[in-house]
């Protein structure tokens, strides 16, 4: 007797895109004003579509909070290694920023979002982007990131103050150390309370994906979908060259190796990785490629692949400029230099404490959204697609990850130049 294949969370979650595309689209040609738009949509769909965002906006600011202590609180490491601790995270917030930056230059070439307007997708008032952000304002914005009062800014939910607060407990909780372990331990479980809850979240997410999709494509019709299939481009093109020539030329021009030979070795975690949509799957065999295949001392590796699962998150900044840049065209706002710059800190930062599992970039888009005051809503137009982008944009965070031990091994004289040029 065999046993029927069960369908996977992904594949339920595409074909409610379709049906909600398909749903919406006809809602559009054949009935749009009348029976269907007017009871099924706004009485029914519009609510549970709001619902299911309201669950995802719900758990943003606690998410944010207890996982970026966790993540600052594991600097104790660095701590003790040094140099080489400093170096990667050093590299790992400083390709994040370059990632982040090459997706909203993208995002505003490709222009996604031009050309697509809401029509009844939303019934906020106008979209109004932060007033704090209207001008570039360096010193303010650095003096404002410090909170007089934690918890007001918990309860507002401003970010960059909140990720300021989470970091500084972090930081304190790791130089303490053993002292405070019960408080550290609180946290870390408290993280993974969190990480169930947008499991458990997230199995709502077809529902949701449906309703909020019908609602779209009702409102909006055919226009939605080209502009999702240019933001589809825009997403995968910024990690093309972020892979491709950002990665290459620091191997070559830091590292002082061939990167081809690197990408050829790397071949087998990245498929893990593409696969799986999860930096922390792909953990034990990239240990095991750099050590055996590339060269990269054991010591190294062991310590900046399950940093870099944690802290570096390249490939969902790329996803998270250009989602910005998006929403902010459809919802019909135009963003400063001094909006470019908040996303940037934001989305870096928030890297910090980051859980490598597939699809939790959404979770964190919601904060670099709130960062500018552009709507959350916003996420339903991606989220259908983001699964597949998802398996891209993980290659890339894990490709980053061994990049780092390359340079590092090859600057500390831990690479074996042998094995990394060898035949295997």
């Amino acid at each position: 007797m065999t046993m029927k294949k069960k369908w996977g969370l992904t594949t339920i979650i595409l074909l409610s895109l379709f049906l909600g595309i398909f749903c919406g689209l006809a809602i559009n040609i054949f009935d749009k004003g009348n029976v269907l738009d007017q009871t099924l949509l706004e009485y029914f769909l519009r609510p549970v579509g709001q619902m299911f965002i309201a669950a995802l906006k719900m758990l943003v600011v606690p998410l944010v909070f207890i996982s970026i202590v966790c993540g600052a609180a594991s600097l104790g490491d660095i701590k003790r290694v040094g140099a080489i601790g400093g170096s990667a995270l050093f590299f790992y917030l400083f390709t994040t920023a370059i990632a982040i930056s090459v997706a909203l230059c993208i995002g505003e070439w490709v222009s996604p979002g031009i050309g697509v307007t809401l029509g009844n997708l939303s019934s906020q008032q106008p979209v109004q982007l932060m007033d704090s952000a209207s001008a570039v304002d360096l010193p303010s914005m650095l003096v404002n990131i410090i909170p007089d009062n934690p918890i007001q800014a918990l309860a507002t939910g401003n970010m960059l103050a909140i990720i300021f607060f989470a970091l500084f407990i972090g930081i304190t909780l790791s130089i303490l150390g053993q002292k405070v372990k019960h408080v550290l331990t609180l946290f870390i479980e408290l993280n993974e309370v969190m990480m169930k809850m947008i499991d458990l979240i997230m199995k709502a997410a077809p529902v949701g994906v449906f309703a909020l999709v019908t609602v779209a494509f009702a409102g909006v019709g055919f226009d939605l979908m080209y502009g999702l299939g240019k933001y589809c481009l825009a997403v995968l093109l910024a990690l093309l060259i972020h892979f491709a020539v950002t990665y290459a030329l620091l191997l070559r021009a830091i590292g002082g190796v061939n990167p081809f030979v690197f990408f050829r070795k790397y071949i087998n975690v990245l498929s893990l990785g593409f696969s799986t949509a999860t930096s922390n799957a792909t953990i034990p065999l990239a240990i095991e490629t750099l050590e055996d295949r590339i060269g990269v001392s054991k010591s190294i590796a062991s310590f900046t692949i399950p940093l870099g699962a944690t802290l570096n998150m390249d490939g969902t900044a790329i996803m998270q400029g250009v989602a910005v840049v998006f929403i902010s065209q459809i919802y019909g706002v135009e963003m400063t230099l001094a909006h470019f710059l908040t996303v940037i800190v934001t989305a870096t930062i928030a890297s910090v404490g980051t859980a490598g599992i597939p699809s939790i970039g959404l979770i964190t888009l919601s904060m670099v959204l709130t960062s500018i005051g552009l709507p959350v809503e916003g996420i339903a137009l991606i989220m259908g697609v983001d699964r597949l982008l998802d398996m891209a944009r993980t290659s890339v965070n894990i490709t980053g990850d061994a990049v780092c031990s390359i340079i590092i091994a090859r600057k500390t004289g831990a690479l074996d130049e042998k094995i990394y040029y060898g035949k295997q």
